[in-house]
């Protein structure tokens, strides 16, 4: 791939990525096999984009991003990643204490905002702990100014510092996330479920917020997310993951309505579609998700795909670009026609 060297705009390549967790058994605790939680994933973020990471539960979205960041360390692959000076560093290859310097330039945002804070914490130290450890301890007053303009950013009051988590709802939770995941003015932030969590309505508002946020601060947003119909709306461009592997990456609105992977077409031909009179023809999927420790041959979708011919149990397919910036892991994409979601214009209605 290596686009991040030739073009200026990409922030993140993720080259051949790869993570396995071993599975032991015996009095021994020998090796006996593996989980390819990550089977060679590649793809780039451009600056200022949102990448949606979309795939059932266990398909290794989750892991990818931890990876990335280096929450997990992967067991192969590179991970190229733009830093403010200018300089691309992998940092699959970096030790500890030299990643340390550049997490102030990678932060998450975790899925359960009531598990990810400290209910022992008040905001102030809660939203200002990133501040002590990266940039070294600061004076209390600095730090309660710096808190007090991220409240605002979020959309809360500044007297709220001193309080602790439990007072207060979950989308103000999920704010106290955001905030503290700002505090130290990062590149790339890695969005892990953040609204799954909460209720319809205060999706919306958390949702709005991070666009607007990115809008003012210049964010690039890698979102790793199960919702079909957040991603649509939220996201630039989306990748599609089936047991650790990408299977289609492509703009949104071309994956939504002409995905070219049987995997993608019966994920988005399951969106709901908010008019009782819409027929969608739906793509039911039988069988089940294969085991990461014990994947089929060839392509991994094959036991599960009403397309499937010899060539897919036997050999495994390339992620293949067959139209601008739309790539396809199928060795019968250029053939298909697939449905995907339903354009309510070109819908049956009666």
């Amino acid at each position: 791939m290596d686009k991040i060297r030739q073009d200026e705009r990409v922030l993140l390549e993720v080259s051949h990525l790869k993570k396995y967790f071993p599975i032991r058994k015996g009095f021994f605790k020998r090796v006996v096999g593996h989980v390819r939680a990550v089977d060679d994933v590649s793809f780039s973020i451009n600056e200022g984009e949102t990448l949606g990471l979309v795939g059932e539960s266990g398909c290794g979205k989750t892991t990818t991003s931890r990876a990335i960041l280096r929450a997990l360390d992967p067991t192969d692959g590179q991970i190229l990643f733009r830093t403010e000076s200018g300089e691309i560093v992998d940092l699959a290859a970096l030790p500890e204490k030299e990643i340390r310097p550049l997490r102030s330039q990678m932060q998450m945002i975790f899925q359960d905002p009531f598990a990810s804070l400290n209910p022992r914490m008040n905001l102030l130290d809660i939203v200002s702990e990133p501040m002590l450890t990266i940039e070294g301890i600061k004076s209390r007053k600095e730090r309660s100014e710096r808190v007090a303009e991220l409240l605002r950013l979020v959309g809360l009051r500044p007297e709220y510092m001193q309080r602790f988590p439990h007072a207060f709802s979950g989308g103000q939770r999920q704010r106290i996330v955001i905030a503290r995941a700002l505090a130290l003015n990062p590149r790339l932030v890695v969005a892990d479920e953040p609204v799954s969590a909460l209720d319809v309505s205060v999706q919306a508002q958390v949702l709005n917020l991070m666009l607007r946020l990115q809008r003012q601060l210049n964010l690039t947003y890698l979102f790793v997310a199960h919702d079909l119909s957040v991603v649509k709306h939220f996201c630039n461009r989306v990748i599609v993951m089936y047991v650790g592997k990408i299977v289609e990456d492509a703009p949104t609105d071309e994956l939504y309505f002409r995905p070219r992977h049987p995997y993608t077409a019966a994920l988005m031909s399951a969106v709901p579609v908010p008019d009782p009179r819409i027929r969608s023809a739906m793509t039911p999927l039988e069988g089940d998700v294969p085991s990461p420790a014990n994947p089929p041959s060839g392509c991994y979708f094959h036991p599960r795909c009403p397309y499937a011919v010899d060539i897919c149990s036997q050999k495994t397919p390339e992620l293949e670009e067959i139209s601008p910036d739309h790539y396809v892991s199928c060795h019968r994409a250029g053939e298909l026609e697939l449905t995907g979601v339903v354009d309510p214009r070109q819908a049956q209605i009666g």
